[in-house]
C-alpha cells in the first residue's frame, strides 16, 4: 500500500514540474534544547494532523545520528538522502510514503554529507530541492536537538521554528539557550513553542507562560504559544507498536490535543505567509551554506 502511495508522490511532483514560481511550500523546523522531550513524534504527528486537513506535507528526518521517523511510522526506509547525494538520483525517488499519504524523507547516516557538500553536489542538491516548493503545502525538518554550526544552516534557512519542551527545568533552561542561538544570528525569526509532556493543563500552562515570559524578558522575542500536550500513556504504547498515535488511538487525550493544536496553527497562519520581497528558503540556505 505504501509502495503505491510511493508511486503516487512520485508522479505528482512531476506534474507540478511547471509550476514551481507559483507556490512556495511553508518550511518549518522542528526543533529542541535537548534530547527525550518528544521532537520527533510531535514532528510526526503534527504532520499527521496537517495532511488531514487536506495539506500537501513532507517530513523530512535531519536529526544527526538519531533519526528515527521511519521507526516511529513502522514503515522502514528504502531509500535517504544518501541515494541523492552519493548516487545523483532525483528526489522524488527518495521520498518515502508514510500513513495517509504522508511523504517523508529519511536521514540516517547520509546526513553527515548534506551537510559538507562540495560545491557541485550542493548544487546538485539545491536543484533536486526546488523541485519540492511548489508540490507540498508544508515541508517540515525534524531537525537534531540542540544547535550545531552545521543544522543551524537549515534553522535559519526556514519559514518558522516551532520549539518543544516540557515542563522540567532542565528541558526549559536547554530549550532557552536554543531560542537564545537562532536570535542572535536571526532576531526576526518567527517560532511558536510546544509544550509536551505536561502532567496537566494546569501545569503546562504554568510552565507555558513562565517560560514565555522569560523568552519576552530577557531576549525581547514575543513567543506565540502553539499549544500543550498531555503526559499520556497512549503515547509509549504507540512507540512500541509503531504507529503514530494520532493514528494508534485518536480518542487518546494526547491526539485529542494534537488535532486541537494543529487547527490552532492552520487557524492563525498569515494567508500569504512569505511576503512580497521577502527570500525563499532555498535562497537562505544556499546564501548560508556558500558562506560557510
Amino acid at each position: 500500500m505504501f509502495e503505491d502511495q510511493a508511486s503516487s508522490l512520485r508522479k505528482k511532483l512531476k506534474q507540478d514540474k511547471s509550476s514551481h514560481d507559483l507556490k512556495q511550500a511553508k518550511t518549518v523546523s522542528i526543533i529542541s534544547g535537548k534530547g527525550g522531550v518528544g521532537k520527533s513524534n510531535v514532528a510526526l504527528n503534527l504532520s499527521l494532523e496537517l495532511v488531514s486537513q487536506k495539506n500537501r506535507v513532507l517530513l523530512f528526518d535531519l536529526d544527526i545520528g538519531m533519526g528515527n521517523i521511519d521507526i516511529l511510522m513502522g514503515v522502514p526506509a528504502r531509500k535517504s538522502i544518501v541515494n541523492l547525494l552519493q548516487n545523483y538520483e532525483r528526489i522524488e525517488d527518495i521520498i518515502e510514503a508514510g500513513p495517509k499519504g504522508l511523504g517523508y524523507i529519511a536521514g540516517g547516516s547520509g546526513l553527515n554529507e548534506l551537510f559538507s557538500l562540495n560545491k557541485e553536489s550542493r548544487d546538485y542538491f539545491f536543484e533536486q530541492y526546488h523541485k519540492l516548493v511548489s508540490s507540498y503545502d508544508y515541508i517540515i525538518f525534524d531537525m537534531g536537538a540542540g544547535a550545531t554550526k552545521d543544522t543551524m544552516s537549515f534553522i535559519l534557512a526556514s519559514d518558522e521554528c516551532i520549539v518543544v519542551t516540557t515542563p522540567e527545568p532542565t528541558s526549559i533552561t536547554d530549550a532557552y539557550g536554543m531560542i537564545k542561538h537562532i536570535v542572535s544570528n536571526n532576531p526576526d525569526m518567527p517560532m511558536k513553542v510546544i509544550m509536551n509532556r505536561a502532567s496537566s493543563t494546569k501545569e503546562g500552562e504554568r510552565a507555558l507562560q513562565r517560560f514565555r515570559e522569560v523568552v519576552r524578558r530577557f531576549l525581547e522575542v514575543n513567543l506565540n504559544a502553539l499549544g500543550i500536550l498531555p503526559d499520556d500513556k497512549h503515547v509509549s504504547q504507540a512507540v512500541i507498536r509503531q504507529i503514530p498515535y494520532t493514528i494508534y488511538n485518536e480518542n487518546a487525550p494526547v491526539s485529542k490535543a494534537m488535532k486541537q493544536l494543529a487547527y490552532h496553527y492552520t487557524d492563525n497562519l498569515p494567508h500569504d505567509f512569505q511576503q512580497s520581497g521577502r527570500k525563499t528558503f532555498l535562497q537562505k540556505l544556499k546564501q548560508l551554506m556558500t558562506e560557510r
